[in-house]
Formats: C-alpha cells, structure tokens, sequence
C-alpha cells in the first residue's frame, strides 16, 4: 500500500488549481462574467443549470485553457451559505441604526486596506493593460448602467526609491495621482470592490486584483512585504 509522507518528492511539481467565486444574485451570472472577461479572465464554459443560474468556468489566460491549473470557477452562491449570511446580517442588524460597531469596524479596515480580508490576485506582464483596466473600470463605474456605482477602484504604487520606475508612474493616467504605496516595491496593484459578487463574513462585496511586477527585479510586492 502506497503511504504519504510529508516530503514531496523532489520531482514532484505543483500549481495552483483554483478558486471559486460567487455571484450574490441569479439574475447577475452574465454581469459577473462579464467583470472577469474586463480583468482579463477567460471564459471556456458557461453551463446554465436547473436553478436558472449559470455555472462559468474561466482561466488566468489561453495557456490554461485545457490544462487543471489556473482555473476561476464562478456560480451563484449556495442557498445554504445565502441563508447563514443572512441571518448573520440579521442578528448584527446590518444597515439598520442598530447595526453592530464591528460591521462598521471591519468595513472601516477594507477601505483603507483592499487587503485586509479575502481576495483574489491575478499577475499580469503588462502595465499598460493594468493601466487601460484601471481606465475602464472607472469609466464603467460612472457610465455603464449595469455597473454605475458598483466598482469601487483602489490603485497602490511601489515605494519610492527607483528613479525610472518613479518617473514611468508619475506619467501614468492611472498611478501619477496615486498617493496610495504598496507592501513592497517594484510593482503596482490595481484593487475592485464589488457588490456583483459575494464573499467574506458578511457577504457584501468581492476584491479582485490586478498586479504587474517591472522586468528585472527579484525584490518586488509579491516577494518581499514591507512594512
């Protein structure tokens, strides 16, 4: 009988497989593909299911497209799961004059931390596609009945000390307002919060991500955090 240990064999390779994502309402599968296609995923199956709703399977690129990693499955949250945060948000008396300090706590963390609580990263090599999202985004946000007022749009630039790479950001139509720095240096990061999708203990919103790293540089915001 074939026993596992704790030592992996050297030759033994691995990848991250994948996550899965929720849509908060039936009706909105189509928008929430729709923000993911935006972010760069790519949709490889859409299968409607008995409920109405609609089961989509995405990828981090075409790379991925037959292969077991890189995988982004996305459907409406279980009925279950619905039912205990709602009763959750019930008992906390969420958005009533009673609601409890912690939710206002908590909310108070995510907004000047996109990081704090969960949340979904995608490594991209171009800062110009970062930029070019950013963009979008925020144009969709104002101009887009579908998403007006639902994608809230948070950008962190590296700590300063690379002359070209501050010069690169300073011109940016995305980072030179930005005052917001990441946990590292060498790379940006481009947070959205929205209400279209549902996740942590309350079930109000999700976080993607969007990062690039600049060429060249092994100390960066996913290798080393700086506080």
């Amino acid at each position: 009988m074939t026993r596992l240990t704790g030592d992996p064999s050297p030759r033994t390779r691995r990848s991250m497989g994948h996550v899965a994502l929720h849509y908060a309402h039936r009706d909105e599968g189509p928008l929430a593909a729709k923000l993911l296609a935006l972010l760069g995923y790519v949709e490889t199956q859409a299968l409607p299911l008995p409920d109405g709703s609609t089961f989509y399977r995405f990828v981090v690129d075409d790379y991925h497209q037959a292969r077991g990693d890189g995988i982004v499955y996305l459907s409406v949250v279980p009925p279950a799961q619905a039912a205990l945060v709602q009763a959750a948000r019930e008992a906390l008396r969420v958005g009533t004059a009673q609601e409890h300090s912690a939710v206002k706590t908590l909310r108070s963390a995510i907004e000047a931390d996109p990081e704090y609580s969960f949340h979904l990263g995608l490594l991209v090599d171009s800062l110009e596609d970062v930029e070019r999202v950013a963009a979008e985004l925020s144009d969709r946000n104002m101009n887009d009945p579908a998403f007006k007022g639902r994608l809230n749009v948070t950008l962190n630039r590296p700590r300063r000390g690379d002359a070209a790479i501050d010069a690169r950001l300073d011109a940016s139509p995305a980072f030179g307002g930005v005052d917001r720095y990441a946990y590292g240096r060498n790379g940006v990061q481009l947070f959205v919060e929205t209400d279209i999708l549902t996740s942590g203990p309350l079930g109000d919103s999700m976080i993607l991500e969007l990062d690039y790293i600049f060429p060249g540089t092994t100390s960066h915001i996913l290798s080393v955090v700086e506080l």
